[in-house]
């Protein structure tokens, strides 16, 4: 017990003296180690930086906004966060994040700003332009191939990387566990709670390799609900043993990788916390469980706070905002930039200085996100903070990216169902393609293979209950007059159109992208296939599949799926 307290007193007596060599001058960049001057930086910042800096807001429109320039000027926000519709024009994306650093480097401690945005890969892809659209979470679990989820990873953020963007929410290790979710879907790898850590953690590692803070989401599971947090609280029907028996199994299994950050998630669970309480303000999902459970040290980063599952249960975001700070989430993460004097800053202010244990809350995260930030961007490999965009293009997309997710795309797809296989047209057949108008890939890649007088059946993506069962009707008479069609399934209103074809008594082709669930049980049909997602590199693989181009072998990582 001795040794214990001259020990403690001599480490203590190491870092005073660290810290009492550190000029009043220093800033962020000053060299010294990366513990006593993130104590120096927390210690010159007033309340207001200490708050502002587990702030993470996003800005509308093709630049930085006015608004979003002052959080960064006069109080040192921060954390920035790229949302997808402002990001078509890929070298302002580049500008946007020089600009923004610029300023965090104008103010006296020189705190950069974490950059982060949402890649997951597939149908998840807020930076879009010349950015790669992948096959995605769902196309790796059917692969099953740790080769595949890490250069992935690698890939998607090396793209980042060249833009400045630092941070990426992703891996998403989500269960699919519900039929039903629309949410998160294709967005797993699986069913699979192990192959779901496993995958999970190559992909940390490939994104941590090209330079890239990865971010495993949405703490404590999604999978298990049809519903979208988005719009409203959901409800997820599991004990705790449960939980930690499936759910927090990935999780567990990338801490055990030293994941540096974790997504809190809008989700509730009553078995667990009778009250309703979401896991993103809740100390017992968040301190209890993640932290003193799963001995988890890094970031926990709340998921949008603008989603009505927060705000619902919270009464108002100001609220929200203070409960998330309790609970033990780093960084606050709002989709909008918050006007200056709006109540989630004056009220949370207020509490900084008349709450000693809020205060200390605050402060312990800002703490935390700074020596984050230290490690990251005084590294070998950490994103330009001012992306050259003279350079950018050379690097976006990825030209070695570009060929590895074609064949990624390949070994993805699945043969659920093989009628006459490969199919090749005969002289004189009439073939109809059937598919979305935003899938041009679908329709140029078919007419590639099968002709260019191959005819055409399109249909918006987003459809309402009125338009899907005109368009059922109106394919039932086109159809007739062909001998075959091919039709791409990406979700349920199109399945529905599908489903139509039943019974024709034609050749039936389903090529199903995105989520599999909706055509499971199409046993009528001649020939399924799966690709996982409306990637131009799985479109190209499905058809090269279905013409006989290459045997595929991919498998559907859905088990034991439950159709609630």
């Amino acid at each position: 017990m001795k040794k214990f307290v001259f020990f403690c007193i001599f480490l203590c007596s190491i870092l005073l003296n660290s810290f009492s060599e550190i000029p009043d001058d220093a800033d962020f960049w000053s060299d010294f180690p990366d513990e006593p001057l993130a104590d120096f930086l927390v210690s010159k910042m007033d309340d207001s930086e200490l708050l502002s800096q587990i702030f993470m807001f996003g800005w509308a429109g093709q630049e930085p906004s006015d608004l979003l320039n002052r959080w960064i000027l006069e109080r040192g926000l921060g954390s920035v966060k790229v949302f997808g519709w402002n990001t078509d024009d890929t070298l302002q994306v580049a500008r946007s994040v020089a600009s923004v650093q610029k300023k965090s480097q104008s103010r006296r401690l020189k705190i950069p700003l974490f950059v982060a945005t949402d890649q997951e890969g597939g149908w998840i892809r807020h930076v879009k332009g010349k950015t790669s659209e992948t096959p995605g979470n769902m196309a790796i679990g059917a692969s099953g191939l740790l080769f595949d989820a890490y250069w992935s990873a690698f890939y998607i953020s090396r793209e980042l990387h060249a833009l400045g963007i630092n941070m990426n929410f992703a891996p998403t290790v989500d269960l699919y566990t519900n039929v039903r979710s629309t949410v998160i879907g294709s967005r797993s790898f699986g069913t699979d709670e192990k192959n779901a850590g496993e995958l999970g953690a190559a992909f940390m590692k490939g994104t941590v390799d090209a330079g890239v803070i990865p971010t495993a989401k949405h703490f404590p599971g999604h999978g298990d609900t049809s519903l979208d947090s988005h719009g409203k609280l959901p409800e997820i029907d599991v004990d705790e043993k449960m939980l930690f028996s499936r759910e927090l199994v990935p999780f567990k299994r990338l801490i055990d990788e030293h994941i540096p950050a974790i997504m809190s998630g809008h989700l509730s669970f009553p078995k667990i916390m009778p009250n309703g309480e979401p896991a993103s303000l809740s100390k017992k999902f968040l301190k209890e469980i993640l932290r003193e459970k799963l001995d988890f040290s890094g970031l926990i980063i709340t998921d949008d706070m603008m989603m009505n599952g927060a705000t619902m249960y919270a009464g108002s975001i100001s609220a929200a905002f203070t409960d998330a700070i309790r609970a033990g989430n780093d960084i606050i993460l709002s989709s909008t930039t918050a006007e200056l004097n709006e109540n989630l800053w004056t009220k949370n202010l207020f509490l900084m200085k008349t709450d000693p244990e809020f205060r200390h809350s605050v402060q312990n995260s800002a703490h935390r996100v700074i020596l984050k930030k230290l490690a990251y961007f005084k590294g070998k490999n950490a994103a330009p903070l001012f992306p050259d965009e003279k350079t950018v293009l050379d690097s976006v997309p990825d030209k070695d990216g570009q060929k590895f997710f074609l064949s990624q795309a390949c070994r993805a797809v699945t043969a659920y169902k093989t009628g006459d296989f490969p199919y090749k047209r005969k002289s004189g057949e009439r073939v109809l393609l059937a598919g979305q108008n935003e899938f041009d890939s679908f329709f140029s890649e078919a007419r590639n293979r099968y002709g260019t007088d191959c005819s055409q059946f399109k249909f918006d993506y987003e459809l309402g209950p009125v338009q899907t069962d005109w368009m059922g009707n109106h394919i039932v008479d086109i159809a007739s007059g062909y001998d075959t069609v091919i039709f791409c399934v990406a979700n349920e209103r199109s399945a529905q159109i599908a489903q139509r074809l039943k019974n024709l008594r034609k050749r039936v082709i389903i090529l199903s992208v995105l989520t599999p669930a909706p055509v499971l049980d199409f046993s009528w049909a001649d020939t399924i296939l799966f690709g996982y997602s409306y990637s131009p590199y799985s479109f190209k693989a499905l058809f090269g599949a279905l013409n006989g181009e290459f045997e595929p072998r991919g498998e559907l990582p859905l088990k034991n799926f439950s159709k609630k």
